[in-house]
């Protein structure tokens, strides 16, 4: 198959795979990061990830193959507590798009590092995936990452990336002087 008709090499594609690497490559790093920064970044490299998603091909799944992910619990665990720790008290917000909203009469308690680390979680596998190069893996690793991304991870972004708003531009004061209270 040529290169150029391939959608696993379509420049949606290759441009959702090269910000997928900066926002894992991010995300492993932003414990070494003050506050300030990771939030600034944070609320930059989300919108272009949930956009580069939006443009991945809608491909058909033709192919039987075994997706063999590479996060484990350890490494989930690793990134939501680095994330939680770096974010302190400001990790919590009202999730109001919780599914289990619809059955309570009080808002949902929720942690922008559970959410990024759901994130993670999905385009870490991705990623590791595609960069084996074999054709059939990538083509599902596609079809797997978009379908997560309609059905999870999408508004896992958008729950982070509504609550690092509210961080950056409401308490602007208090991240730049790196007050974690």
């Amino acid at each position: 198959m040529k290169k150029k008709s391939n959608p696993i090499y379509e420049r949606n594609t290759l441009e959702f795979v090269t910000v997928a690497l900066e926002y894992c490559a991010f995300v492993v790093h932003a414990p070494e990061s003050g506050l300030f920064d990771f939030v600034d970044k944070s609320i930059k490299i989300l919108p272009l990830l949930y956009l580069k998603a939006t443009l991945l091909p809608e491909l058909e799944e033709d192919e039987d193959v075994d997706l063999e992910f590479s996060v484990t619990e350890e490494d989930y665990e690793t990134i939501r507590s680095g994330l939680s720790v770096l974010l302190g008290e400001r990790d919590s917000f009202l999730d109001t798009f919780h599914s289990d909203m619809q059955y309570s009469d009080t808002p949902i308690a929720a942690t922008i590092s559970e959410n990024l680390a759901d994130v993670y979680q999905d385009i870490e596998n991705f990623i590791s995936l595609y960069r084996e190069g074999n054709e059939e893996v990538m083509h599902a690793s596609i079809i797997k990452c978009y379908t997560n991304f309609r059905e999870f991870w999408g508004q896992k972004l958008l729950n982070a990336l509504k609550a690092l708003h509210t961080v950056r531009y409401n308490d602007e004061d208090g991240i730049r002087s790196g007050d974690k209270a």
